[in-house]
């Protein structure tokens, strides 16, 4: 059975445009973006949507708006009854951050506050670009809880030391800063961040999918295992995507078009 193709979404809190094999996806929901129960399973399905569509190869997000990215959690909607243990969907909160399986590209437009939740959202990204605006925290801590995914992923994205201070006072931090400690890979006029997000997308777009999705693999694997049994599972062709590429008409192409002194034509199979 053939996968279904997505369709643009126009109402709702989460905005998506296709452009070719490129995915935007645009968090809009007034006034701050923050995320209740109902947007994040949206959101889930939106990127569970995109994975599964072999006519998609990269996806960016953003936020609606100029002020804001996403500020985490809407504890509005958790005064009025959302549980924070409730039902985020598929890929968990912000359907980003445990969506399994995710081996194509996503970059991340921060386009104002990414802050709590948010940040953490970001993070999930491959690649994030920053508007010279943007600013950034885990405000978790002052309100007596735990921020989990960043906890688990931030002190392996940046220095140890920094990401225990930002975890543990829960202070702000700038574009500029993000950029230093490598959270961040480029910092933007606000008015040209969507357009440099599409323009790396239309680059990576145009790339081999199917080394794409065994370099996202292996990172993801080797992130939780000791050098050389992540080697061995590579070279072993035990990761799925791995295999695949090896055995694929695309590993053949990029020595023939060396060989033949022609551009390389990436077909996916």
């Amino acid at each position: 059975m053939a996968a279904t193709q997505m369709s643009d979404r126009t109402d709702g809190p989460v905005k998506t445009r296709r452009d070719g094999m490129v995915l935007e996806v645009t968090l809009d929901r007034p006034k701050a973006n923050a995320i209740d129960l109902a947007t994040s399973r949206i959101m889930g399905e939106v990127f569970a949507g995109f994975r599964d569509d072999p006519t998609l190869r990269v996806a960016i997000l953003t936020g609606g708006g100029e002020k804001f990215f996403c500020p985490g959690w809407d504890l509005k909607a958790a005064a009025d009854g959302d549980a924070v243990d409730g039902d985020y969907g598929v890929g968990g909160f912000g359907g980003l951050q445990e969506l399994r399986d995710m081996n194509k590209p996503v970059i991340v437009a921060v386009n104002g506050i990414a802050c709590g939740g948010g940040l953490e959202l970001a993070i999930s990204g491959d690649i994030i670009l920053a508007a010279e605006h943007a600013s950034f925290a885990l405000p978790e801590i002052r309100s007596g809880t735990v921020a989990d995914a960043a906890s688990v992923k931030l002190p392996k994205r940046i220095p140890y030391h920094i990401a225990m201070e930002l975890l543990l006072t829960g202070r702000w931090f700038d574009a500029e800063e993000a950029n230093r400690w490598g959270l961040v890979n480029e910092i933007l006029p606000a008015d040209q961040l969507m357009d440099r997000a599409w323009e790396l997308a239309r680059l990576l777009a145009s790339g081999p999918p199917l080394v794409y999705a065994a370099i996202k693999e292996v990172v993801r694997d080797a992130e939780d295992s000791k050098f050389q049994d992540a080697m061995s599972r590579i070279t072993q062709r035990k990761l799925r995507t791995v295999d695949e590429l090896y055995a694929s008409e695309d590993q053949l192409e990029g020595a023939r078009a060396f060989a033949e002194k022609r551009d390389p034509v990436w077909k996916g199979e």
